[in-house]
């Protein structure tokens, strides 16, 4: 490279945690660990890179222990178990780029920051929470907790009543300041899960609201924000296809704007899983016509960005 290449990489559920093995800390750990090889192999190339990072299995989690045991200790608001979520990931990120870097003889500090994430509390998402977290009740443990505690639950494909909170656009990210002083020193871990979702109040007082917000739209603002020249997500696919799981099932080396804006119309791509991705993508491309994103997987990282494999979505 002539130049050294400035990277936001948003990591999906499957580089925290496997699908197969148990859901703990040591398995998710293990997972991590592999991860990091591909981001320390990037990070030598000579790529500066940022890393976000999904939370949604893992706060879920950490919501359901809290609520569990609320005969015992206060259950913690849910913009409090992000922030945990994004502390404990990180820790497991950090510690294992940071070897892996070693191992490659790169001294390079990496760190997490604890990131809030400003939305609009006049955002339509808060109108219509549709993001299921937590554990599965009965309907009527489901009521109790409606009237309990304000939640609103929703009966999820036939396996029980689930918890729903909004997913409003991140605005602005609260720490981004941080982000840009240690980015020519530092692989900084930010606006983790999406950032921990909180509203300015007209005090200028930030106040954390119950909300998940979408990872990939997080490290879509955080790559506008601090000029990054490329936007990586990366997910379980190789490359974004059409006609998805079919005979006719197409793999796409790339797509601009309006080829993406054609394939979204047909519905393409499922929300809450590819839609979003290919959303941001395009948001991030809208933005800046001479930069791209691109749509992998994990391993495929490296030959994606050498332009030999992936999904890579241009302004034109």
């Amino acid at each position: 490279m002539e130049k050294t290449t400035k990277l936001v990489i948003a990591l999906g559920g499957n580089a925290l945690q496997s699908g197969k093995g148990p859901a703990t800390a040591e398995a998710q750990l293990e997972v991590v660990r592999k991860t990091c090889e591909h981001i320390a192999e990037i990070s030598c190339k000579g790529y500066e890179i940022a890393v976000v990072h999904g939370n949604g299995p893992q706060v879920g989690r950490i919501l359901q222990a809290s609520e569990t045991a609320k005969d015992v200790t206060p259950v913690m608001p849910f913009d409090v178990c992000g922030a945990m979520s994004q502390g404990y990931i990180g820790y497991h990120i950090q510690q294992c780029l940071k070897y892996a870097l070693n191992l490659r003889n790169k001294n390079i500090p990496v760190v997490t920051l604890a990131t809030q994430m400003i939305v609009d509390e006049a955002d339509p998402a808060f109108q219509k929470p549709s993001k299921p977290i937590g554990q599965f009740y009965n309907e009527e443990e489901a009521k109790q907790l409606e009237q309990e505690k304000g939640y609103i639950m929703k009966e999820d494909a036939g396996r029980g009543w689930r918890r729903v909170v909004p997913s409003p656009l991140p605005k602005k990210i609260v720490e981004i300041d941080a982000v840009k002083k240690l980015w020519d020193s530092t692989i900084v871990v930010t606006c983790g899960g999406g950032g921990i979702p909180v509203i300015e109040k007209e005090t200028g007082i930030l106040e954390g609201v119950a909300a998940v917000i979408d990872k990939d739209f997080a490290a879509e603002l955080l790559a506008e924000q601090v000029d990054a020249d490329c936007l990586m997500i990366l997910t379980e696919v190789e490359k974004v296809a059409i006609n998805f799981n079919t005979p006719q099932q197409e793999n796409l080396d790339s797509m601009n704007l309006e080829q993406a804006a054609k394939h979204i119309e047909e519905g393409q791509f499922a929300p809450g899983s590819m839609l979003p991705k290919v959303q941001a993508a395009m948001k991030f491309v809208r933005a800046n016509p001479s930069k791209k994103a691109i749509i992998t997987s994990l391993d495929k990282s490296l030959e994606a960005l050498d332009g030999k494999t992936g999904t890579a979505i241009t302004f034109a």
